[in-house]
């Protein structure tokens, strides 16, 4: 393992949170340099010293081996999360230390998850610098790596498939060397339109750069105590559930739309499935929602439900009423959301509905043969036919998720649970949707889990937003290296 490569492309990682600390402190100077300027100064100069340090001391390389590569997603993460808590953690007020780290890994993992009880009353400094992070993790802080790293480089490909999922090239073609480029020119164009549709529909500059930091990262970090909620704006809510759609589908997709100007790629059978499922979905939760008497007119209810089962679906968290109460049945049905989320090749977390797509016609195909045994049967995702390499990474994938939520969940009740989120909010953190049921639904927050908790939480953000792997990878190399 050549820890001089290593840390040269991990300190790229740091450079760009350096850079968006530095804007944050532009922020405080245009606001006349409120309480939060010092802690972003100095967590600035901190970042930035140990960003800039392996450029000076190391050489540049081109040769990156594939133990190399899953370390430098493993650091670069991590070290994101703990310079990234520093200028909360300096700030103060309810930031103690493990609120810091919760915040700071709730922020790059876009979970969205907060310990905040009053988001106002942050300086607007420390608001931009919170959805900078939903910004920088929006696309994966691998993704800026990507970008520098040199494409004759061998394993170029191997941590494109790592942090974009092999599942996201499946349904368009476009050269290996291009992939990242694409999904970096659409997150940036998703935001630009989302700044301009909130500017547009009365939004300040401000709160507007703000939420679509947040909307196009499915993040949810708001200005606002009451989410979108605060706004009071119909027009708004209905551009939030717009961008969190587009947030949570096949960015490819949208690439081949806009640039083969063709609506040919939206009849993909994951896209086709994902978009009835909300459908489907939204009817229940709204038509709940009016029969239990919570809304007093269809529209209401029709918005409230369909913009909280998009939101919770594309793992974003917005939320524009409180679900906490909610009846059984709509709740059920966020849970539910909560697990198959969106599309691989989005900003998404969760199992993705790719999977859960090949999980049914796995199950669909053992059945047949069951009943067939001598006849021969495929699975086929469109036109694609999916042999037993392809499927069978996916299923396994599902079943360390599950794993995982119990694990999580066990050693949260193990732990005292004092407020009954050990399930829930362990859904709610592994597939990266923040907000869950109750004390810490759509208006709720995490603030009163004990910090034990608040860090378990914190893990499964990271496992569930590199998607597991690369952090088992890592962890078995180093105890494999340890055992020799």
């Amino acid at each position: 393992m050549n820890l001089k490569v290593i840390s040269r492309n991990v300190g790229v990682a740091l450079l760009v949170s350096a850079l968006f600390m530095l804007l944050s402190v532009g922020v405080s100077i245009y606001d006349g340099g409120d309480s939060a300027l010092a802690p972003l100064l100095i967590s600035f100069t901190i970042t930035f010293i140990f960003g800039v340090f392996p450029f000076i001391f190391v050489r540049k390389t081109a040769q990156i081996s594939l133990k190399d590569g899953y370390m430098i997603i493993f650091l670069s993460w991590l070290l994101s999360f703990i310079f990234g808590a520093l200028p909360y953690a300096m700030w103060g007020g309810p930031f103690t230390l493990i609120n810091a780290w919760f915040e700071s890994v709730s922020g790059f993992t876009t979970t969205g998850a907060t310990i905040l009880e009053d988001i106002e009353g942050l300086p607007r400094s420390l608001l931009f610098w919170r959805a900078s992070t939903h910004f920088i993790g929006g696309l994966g802080v691998v993704v800026f790596l990507l970008l520098i790293i040199p494409t004759s480089s061998p394993v170029r490909l191997r941590l494109t498939n790592m942090e974009l999922s092999s599942l996201s090239r499946d349904d368009y073609r476009s050269r290996a060397n291009k992939t990242v480029f694409i999904f970096a020119w659409v997150y940036m164009g998703l935001c630009g339109a989302a700044f301009v549709s909130y500017l547009l529909a009365g939004m300040s500059p401000f709160d507007a750069i703000c939420h679509a930091f947040s909307v196009c990262a499915c993040g949810g970090f708001s200005t606002r105590n009451l989410s979108i909620g605060g706004f009071s704006s119909e027009l708004i809510s209905v551009i939030t559930i717009v961008f969190m759609f587009l947030g949570s589908i096949h960015f490819g997709l949208i690439f081949v739309t806009l640039a083969n100007r063709t609506l040919r790629p939206l009849k993909n059978p994951v896209l086709r499935f994902y978009i009835l499922s909300l459908l489907a979905v939204s009817v229940i939760t709204s038509a709940s929602l009016k029969f239990q008497g919570l809304d007093q007119n269809w529209g209401r209810a029709f918005l409230d439900g369909t913009f909280h089962v998009v939101s919770y679906a594309s793992t974003t968290g917005f939320a524009i009423s409180d679900n906490a109460t909610w009846p059984m049945l709509p709740c059920f049905m966020l849970v539910l959301v909560s697990l198959v989320c969106g599309c691989a090749g989005s900003t998404t977390g969760g199992l993705k509905v790719d999977r859960v797509m090949v999980l049914f016609k796995a199950i669909h195909m053992q059945i047949q043969k069951t009943l067939y045994p001598s006849s021969v049967f495929e699975v086929r995702m469109g036109r694609r036919i999916l042999h037993d390499d392809d499927i069978y990474p996916q299923v396994l994938y599902i079943a360390m998720f599950f794993l995982l939520i119990g694990f999580s969940a066990v050693l949260c009740m193990l732990l005292g649970d004092p407020n009954g989120h050990a399930l829930t909010g362990s859904v709610a953190s592994l597939s990266n949707v923040g907000p869950s049921l109750g004390s810490i639904g759509s208006y709720g927050n995490y603030n009163m889990e004990p910090g034990a908790i608040k860090f378990i939480f914190s893990a499964d953000m990271f496992l569930g937003r590199v998607e597991i792997y690369p952090i088992f990878a890592v962890l078995s190399s180093i105890f494999k290296n340890q055992g020799r």
